[in-house]
């Protein structure tokens, strides 16, 4: 009852003013009649906040968020289910979905009555144009009398949370040249070199197919063994972004950060789905591990990564190149692929950069050119240079260089990375 009170309107709190305010005029004037209206009209609202209050039906709430993930730009649909559990009708019910402002603000709905177990499907679309992550809910009921005296709210604990990923440029198919290298062992060159009987078997599993069992290894180890699955070579790779602050300029989605969010996401997106095993590296170090990415598993990882990405604090890229190099120095055989994108460079740092690159490795550098503020290098060499001069600086290096000015250029610049203007040769 208390909290039905703190949920008068401002007209039931103007009837109570009223009636409370006639009733005493009425002793001090010694009028009956205004205090039997006082009484009626201060009566009112009490019994229209016993009754909200006194409400016994429940109500149970579903929500569907399709899809949980989109790009920016995109809608997504949210489809409610309203139940009435109890063996009461409800009475007039007022829903709202909690939804931020980004999305399109708060989703209303008026309801007139809902039979005893009955449901009301509602539905609504959201649309952001803003990457990151988002609640969408609780869901809250309002229970209001029909005079408009008392609201009653009453709140679910149930939201979900949706994804807003950057915008994906759809890049050319197939592979950079001379990036296909990496890592792997192989079950059948093994076979062709020892033999069918030097193979090492495994345990069997339940499932695996009883042709593939390995009758010598069972009667030796005294249960099923069977021959182990032929395991192709595997691809890896490296996904580099910059985030630091002091490397992008802009705000918005025009901003050169932004810009290198959705430069970096389509990257990852379209090197995931060839299959290759992937990690995500940023100035501050290793962010997500190598993932095989046949079944989209690093995919997911990244956009969920990159929609909440923000500006580091980062003053170098000394975390971030020290992860490269113990990649690249790493020993293997085939040194993979290392994709970086870039900001505003200085010339001490595009040589460091260039530096990185060891071996065999083919690496590739996407320079975010978004129409920032020019500078050129002091006479010492230092200081912020200009894309050309950091590609030139790269290049000699050994890196595959091309620039944008927005991820809508991207598409075309991937299809020059392998022309042997961009690529200055292998750097011992």
């Amino acid at each position: 009852m208390r909290r039905a009170l703190a949920g008068l309107t401002t007209r039931g709190r103007s009837f109570v003013a009223a009636g409370a305010t006639a009733i005493v005029c009425a002793f001090v004037l010694g009028e009956r009649d205004l205090l039997r209206a006082g009484v009626l009209v201060l009566a009112l609202p009490l019994l229209s906040t016993l009754a909200v209050s006194r409400t016994r039906y429940r109500l149970a709430c579903a929500r569907r968020l399709s899809p949980v993930r989109l790009p920016v730009g995109h809608e997504a649909r949210v489809d409610l289910r309203l139940e009435n559990v109890s063996r009461l009708p409800s009475g007039l019910l007022m829903v709202e979905d909690q939804v931020p402002y980004s999305l399109g603000g708060r989703a209303r709905f008026v309801l007139s009555r809902i039979e005893p177990h009955g449901s009301r499907e509602l539905g609504y679309r959201i649309r952001s144009d803003v990457r990151g992550r988002y609640r969408v809910g609780p869901l809250t009921v309002r229970l209001a009398d029909p005079f408009g005296m008392v609201e009653l709210v009453r709140s679910f604990s149930l939201s979900d949370r949706l994804t807003v990923t950057p915008a994906i440029v759809q890049l050319p198919a197939g592979r950079l040249a001379g990036a296909w290298t990496g890592g792997g062992d192989s079950v059948a060159r093994a076979v062709s070199a020892a033999g069918e009987d030097d193979v090492a078997p495994r345990e069997y599993r339940h499932g695996d197919d009883l042709r593939r069992v390995h009758w010598r290894s069972t009667a030796r180890h005294g249960e099923l063994m069977v021959r182990r699955e032929e395991q192709h070579w595997q691809s890896s790779g490296t996904l580099f972004l910059d985030t630091r602050a002091a490397a992008h300029w802009g705000e918005g989605p025009a901003g050169s950060f932004e810009q290198a969010i959705s430069v970096a996401a389509s990257i990852g997106v379209h090197l995931g789905r060839t299959g290759m095993s992937l990690r995500y590296v940023t100035d501050g170090g290793e962010t997500l591990r190598a993932v095989a990415s046949f079944d989209g598993a690093f995919e997911g990882l990244l956009l969920d990564r990159l929609a909440v990405s923000q500006r580091s604090r980062n003053r170098t890229l000394t975390l971030g190149l020290t992860e490269l190099r113990g990649t690249l120095g790493s020993g293997r055989e085939g040194d993979g692929l290392v994709v970086a994108v870039f900001g505003a460079l200085q010339a001490e740092e595009a040589r460091a950069v260039a530096a990185a690159r060891r071996g065999t490795a083919t690496c590739v550098a996407v320079l975010v050119d978004a129409g920032g503020p020019r500078e050129r290098s002091g006479p010492d060499g230092s200081g912020r240079v200009s894309a050309a001069d950091a590609a030139g600086l790269l290049r000699a290096g050994g890196w595959r260089v091309v620039t944008v000015r927005s991820a809508s250029e991207l598409a075309g610049a991937w299809a020059r990375t392998g022309r042997d203007e961009d690529f200055a040769g292998d750097a011992s």
